[in-house]
């Protein structure tokens, strides 16, 4: 199957957010209410801008991915127009143009995109200067037999198919980048650097550090009315990481997995701990057995908590959906949100949580 990318853009205006209650921090959505397809959720993104104005960057994406469905795109097409619309945005510091950089000062990129009618599926790690590398993920399932290409062999690529190099690192990522730098030695990725506490908050020090906030990106799943299956992921990873790194969204069956007789996962957060537990399969495989999305990602995290002795350190979150419209996300504690557009309309619903807090 081939697959054309649409240069539509859709102009989010007047988007109203609701977020409903959540029961014991459990929550399912509307998949319990029977199948709404066609189906579009994400990650949240919430986003500042240096203006002040807060926005949810993943209800762009959702919103975007459903009205091409219900126009007949693939749903392929419609989450990989959806991010895009994130990729794009140089507010969004976790992905494309404006992400963070890696320690030397370099935004890499990771995507990967899986189509569930085929089966079939691409990734592109560690990639630089192409600001929409799901694009370019989407093209390396259709116009070879490979899978995965990195760094500079995926660069080229990406410029033989008429994409053009751009500087992706912005002032205000350049700006956050020089600040990291002047305190890398003790909040690098180095092992023998790290910090004892989760964050450097010493009343001498100019600059916090908290891990967290510097993890990212946007996972984006949807069915369409007649139940196929498709998601995308892409970021600009662990910021200030160790160049080269390649994180879990470059990586089928940890940040993205899609089964078109079953459902689809993705996550968002520290992808070293998801890698380990090849998240978003483990949560496709829940679902085939009966699990509700919302229960299989907790067992996805349960899994990574283990690797802890039931005190994990890093955030990490997931998504679900079934092929009947189901939805349901989870994170490692108390607080995250993902974005969701169906029949219902547009809205953020709080993600279910392993943890009320932090383990200490």
């Amino acid at each position: 199957m081939r697959f054309r990318p649409t240069r539509r853009r859709f102009l989010l205006t007047g988007l109203t957010v609701a977020v409903s209650p959540t029961l014991w921090g459990r929550s399912d959505g509307f998949g319990q209410q029977g199948s709404r397809r066609p189906v579009a959720i994400s990650s949240a993104n919430r986003v500042t801008a240096p203006d002040g104005t807060v926005y949810y960057g993943g209800l762009r994406a959702t919103q975007k991915a459903y009205e091409l469905m219900r126009a007949g795109s693939d749903p392929l097409d419609a989450v990989i127009a959806g991010v895009n619309l994130v990729e794009d945005d140089p507010n969004d510091m976790s992905v494309g143009y404006g992400g963070l950089p890696n320690e030397e000062g370099e935004v890499e990129l990771d995507a990967q995109v899986m189509h569930g009618p085929t089966g079939r599926c691409g990734a592109v790690a560690a990639l630089k200067y192409i600001k929409n590398p799901s694009l370019v993920a989407r093209l390396v399932m259709e116009k070879t037999d490979h899978v995965l290409l990195v760094g500079e062999g995926a660069l080229r690529f990406a410029l033989a198919y008429g994409f053009k190099k751009e500087n992706l690192l912005t002032d205000r990522a350049r700006e956050m980048w020089l600040q990291w730098r002047a305190q890398r030695s003790q909040i690098d990725h180095w092992t023998d650097n790290k910090i004892s506490s989760r964050r450097d908050s010493s009343p001498t020090s100019a600059y916090s550090f908290d891990r967290d906030r510097y993890t990212g990106s946007i996972s984006c799943l949807a069915v369409d009315a007649a139940g196929n299956l498709a998601g995308v992921s892409t970021t600009s990873g662990l910021a200030y990481k160790v160049p080269g790194r390649v994180g879990d969204l470059a990586i089928i069956g940890a940040g993205l997995f899609v089964d078109n007789e079953v459902g689809a996962a993705g996550s968002t957060g520290w992808g070293e701990d998801n890698i380990r537990v090849a998240g978003a399969h483990t949560i496709v495989e829940c679902l085939r057995r009966g699990m509700s999305p919302t229960d299989a990602c907790l067992e996805a995290l349960k899994r990574v908590a283990k690797l802890y002795n039931g005190k994990p350190e890093h955030q990490l979150k997931y998504y679900a959906l079934t092929k009947d419209g189901q939805v349901g996300s989870a994170s490692m504690w108390k607080g995250e949100e993902f974005a969701i557009t169906d029949s219902q309309g547009s809205r953020v619903e709080p993600a279910a949580y392993l943890f009320e807090k932090r383990p200490g």
